[in-house]
């Protein structure tokens, strides 16, 4: 699969690193063709830096890797505004909190739903915002692998999010449609507000199994 990324950061090199170790093809760009050229560079050979122009129409997927503040931007970038996206996954990636006091920055709606507004007909997915790029590959037994939850309204682009997110090592938990992005990026400032108070987040949420109310949820049907 050709997975396009846009971004050149440390989070687009991270996946883009671990997607070409699972076999796919990796196309590159940004606003600065240099810094794509250095991105692709230190993804490795399966990586090419394509120009914005060239971007959407050589990818099967897209990864939106870029900050908030250079979302709307970048979506412009490669033609997003002119339907250059419609009909592919688009996973967006952004994390749109402010890092020194874990509030969310968009007043209403999420980044997720801009992206979707920004690049009409694209099939929008919330996912991978969470973990930071060191995240990946994670190379562990599938027990203890992180949890990824996403949401999005299309069910092939969902697939095909938990396909790639596999890849990276991880489990995806489709938790309902784009309109609950802001409530998954309200959690990455969560997380940042108890790191801050000096605390590891993953005992922060109570530990639940699963398995009963999955079967109590058999039983009431």
């Amino acid at each position: 699969m050709n997975v396009g990324i846009l971004g050149t950061g440390n989070l687009a090199v991270t996946l883009g690193r671990a997607w070409a170790a699972s076999g796919h093809s990796l196309l590159v760009t940004g606003r600065s063709a240099p810094h794509a050229d250095e991105a692709a560079g230190r993804i490795g050979p399966s990586a090419k830096a394509v120009g914005p122009a060239d971007f959407a129409g050589g990818a099967d997927a897209v990864v939106v890797a870029v900050s908030w503040e250079g979302l709307e931007a970048a979506l412009r970038l490669v033609g997003g505004s002119d339907r250059a996206l419609a009909g592919k996954t688009v996973i967006d990636c952004t994390n749109p909190v402010d890092y020194g006091t874990g509030e969310l920055k968009p007043a209403s709606g999420s980044a997720a739903q801009l992206v979707a507004r920004s690049a009409p007909g694209a099939h929008v997915v919330k996912a991978l915002h969470l973990f930071a790029g060191a995240s990946w590959p994670y190379p562990g037994p599938r027990g203890t692998a992180p949890v990824v939850a996403i949401c999005g309204d299309e069910h092939a682009a969902l697939d095909l999010t938990v396909k790639l997110i596999g890849d990276l090592g991880g489990r995806a938990a489709v938790i309902g449609g784009l309109d609950s992005a802001r409530q998954l990026e309200e959690t990455a400032g969560f997380v940042m507000r108890v790191v801050a108070s000096g605390h590891n987040p993953r005992f922060a949420v109570p530990d639940v199994d699963p398995a009963p109310v999955s079967e109590g949820r058999t039983a009431a049907h």
